[in-house]
């Protein structure tokens, strides 16, 4: 089996080590550190591979990852990550260089995380039912716990709505701020994702500046932002409901409690900003859709 495009910038032993694993259809990420054994994460599992990479290894991955030019990067690296071909994104830890108070870049890197991008087409369809009213999205958060499948659902809903669906939405123009390049997986600014035919992407783009960037130049129908959090983060939402914009978004959390109990997200909530949450857990493996909740009525759909 092919590592999902990786092999070619992984060694030969590596490669051999890797593909010898059970259920690497199911691979999620490739952890190397110096000196430490290689984990790879597998249906939210550790697996232990019998194998320490030297610091050569470790260098020549990374040349290989940034096409031998990781100053090219700069942007990325002060993130702490570097965003390849097909989606996935490679983790950067190491010495961080600081000016006046932000991060230069990272040198001396130490250990890299390697995140598996794979996106599941279909996942979000039997959920979309819940999310469409009269032919309209509605403002929808999804509420998961990490490494539940939020970005792939949000993904899938984001190509549903932007192609459309027959019988149940026309295509609807989607502008996505994708701050930390997860939702399209933005490769040099092209989507590595099916993201759909309408939509826009805005790549490592900051929620606070990119929501309404979009709304003055791109005129979306809706907007779709992962990971929502922070007081700028509330009022640009808000925002975008003002100026009929439907919104789509994800937060960590377990359940809609989560929302309640925020002092952050009090405005959005009194003012019933949305009219649905997905709860996602992994209870019977990632993407499991536990319910869906309607603010209006308060209760389970």
């Amino acid at each position: 089996m092919y590592l999902y495009g990786l092999e070619k910038f992984l060694n030969e032993a590596l490669i051999k080590l890797i593909q010898n694993t059970e259920e690497l259809d199911k691979l999620q990420e490739i952890r190397i550190r110096l000196g430490k054994p290689i984990i790879l994460g597998i249906n939210n599992k550790e697996i232990l591979k019998n194998y320490i990479p030297k610091e050569e290894e470790l260098k020549s991955i990374i040349q290989r990852f940034s096409s031998y030019s990781l100053y090219a990067f700069d942007e990325e690296i002060r993130q702490g990550y570097i965003t390849i071909r097909g989606g996935h994104r490679i983790g950067i830890c190491g010495s961080c260089v600081v000016e006046k108070d932000k991060i230069k870049t990272i040198k001396n890197i130490s250990s890299i995380n390697i995140r598996i991008c794979r996106q599941i087409i279909g996942c979000a369809n039997k959920v979309m039912p819940f999310l469409i009213e009269n032919g309209e999205p509605m403002n929808t958060i999804i509420i998961s716990p990490p490494k539940c499948g939020k970005t792939t659902l949000i993904r899938d809903i984001t190509r549903n709505i932007s192609n459309g669906m027959d019988g149940r939405i026309n295509g609807k123009k989607v502008s996505v701020i994708d701050e930390r390049s997860e939702i399209a997986g933005c490769y040099l600014g092209v989507p590595q994702m099916d993201v759909g035919i309408r939509t826009d992407v805005l790549d490592s783009c900051p929620k606070s500046y990119g929501i309404s960037m979009a709304i003055r130049s791109m005129g979306p129908e809706v907007i779709v932002c992962d990971e929502i959090g922070t007081y700028r983060d509330m009022e640009n939402i808000i925002l975008a409901l003002n100026s009929g914009v439907k919104v789509i978004t994800t937060i960590h959390g377990y359940d809609e409690n989560d929302l309640y109990r925020r002092a952050v997200f009090k405005e959005i909530i009194d003012n019933k900003v949305f009219s649905r949450a997905i709860i996602l857990s992994n209870t019977k493996g990632v993407g499991t859709v536990e319910y869906v909740y309607d603010f209006n009525k308060g209760s389970k759909v």
